[in-house]
Order: C-alpha cells, then sequence, then structure tokens
C-alpha cells in the first residue's frame, strides 16, 4: 500500500509539473529482488487512486530480471532461479558467493501517460 501511495505522489507532482489533468496510465519497473508484488500493488493503485483524479488510470509493470558480476572473475550473468540469491554459481568460475547486484533491485516510474 505504501508503495502505491508513493506512486500516487510522484504522478501527482509530474501532472501538476506538466499541466495535466487525466492520467491513463503510468508504468512501474521492479526488479526482480524489489519485493514487489504485481497483483498486490495493482490492487493497491486501485484503492488509493478510487475517487481521485487518477480514478481509471491503467497501471502497467515490467519486471527487470536480476544480472550478477562474478566477484571472483568479473563475468556478468543472469540466474534462472533468484529464490537463493545467496548461493549461485558462476556459470564460467562456479564461485558461489559476493556476486555484485547489477540489476534486478530498481523500482522506479519508467513512463506516463495522460492528457
Amino acid at each position: 500500500m505504501s508503495i502505491a501511495q508513493s506512486l500516487v505522489g510522484i504522478v501527482q507532482q509530474e501532472m501538476a509539473k506538466h499541466g495535466v489533468t487525466r492520467l491513463v496510465s503510468v508504468l512501474v519497473r521492479h526488479g526482480a529482488l524489489a519485493a514487489v508484488v504485481p497483483h498486490a500493488l495493482e490492487f493497491a493503485w486501485q484503492a488509493v487512486t478510487q475517487d481521485t483524479p487518477l480514478a481509471g488510470a491503467r497501471l502497467d509493470m515490467e519486471e527487470v530480471p536480476v544480472r550478477l558480476r562474478c566477484s571472483s572473475c568479473g563475468k556478468e550473468f543472469s540466474p534462472e532461479e533468484c529464490d537463493r540469491l545467496m548461493l549461485i554459481p558462476c556459470p564460467s568460475c562456479g564461485e558461489d558467493l559476493g556476486h555484485e547486484v547489477l540489476e534486478g533491485k530498481e523500482l522506479y516510474i519508467e513512463n506516463l501517460e495522460a492528457e
């Protein structure tokens, strides 16, 4: 719910800045590790925009896959499964620990469509 409320605040600020009054859609990009549950966020979005000028606006979501850099050999790779992120072997050298997360933790508004 708090993520949806924050999104509404940001959207309202951007709409005011650009002089638009009707929101058509908002695209949110979220990393696979960002702890975003798409159905829950969509439900919360509908709840917090109900009876506001944003009511009826579509919330589109796009998940950003995890991309890691091996702590040993530096190879960049994307694991097939992220449920055990602490022990993911590098496909190049086999190192299990200490990989740097390059992508997959982000949460941001990519695009607004408004009139």
